[in-house]
């Protein structure tokens, strides 16, 4: 049994490193399409904002492209918002994976 356990430890260890690259990769997309936008919808609001009213306050169009962005990123993003999930699971499987073979040397049932 311990044997089966280490084997899955080693093979959870190789696999981390691409894990933890692949999260970082997917989370940077992922926030920089996030703030892209973000950062589009507070220009859209701006333009249509100064097309209805003289000076439309930056402050107001960045809340309000905010509230629309949360949503829309939410629909827009999905496949790239599972990407990241699915890649903490797996840097998470690994740290599990040997925070229990550090449990199990300390208790003295791993050699």
């Amino acid at each position: 049994m311990n044997r089966v356990r280490g084997t899955g430890e080693a093979r959870a260890a190789e696999t981390q490193p691409s894990a933890k690259k692949s999260l970082a990769k997917n989370l940077v997309f992922y926030t920089l399409a996030r703030l892209a936008l973000f950062a589009a919808l507070t220009a859209i609001i701006m333009v249509v904002g100064s097309v209805a009213v003289d000076e439309f306050p930056l402050l107001l169009a960045m809340v309000l492209a905010l509230l629309v962005s949360l949503p829309l990123s939410m629909v827009l993003f999905k496949s790239m918002r599972m990407a990241v999930n699915k890649d903490i699971a797996a840097v998470d499987a690994t740290r599990r994976a040997h925070r229990e073979n550090l449990e199990a040397k300390l208790r003295g049932e791993v050699e």
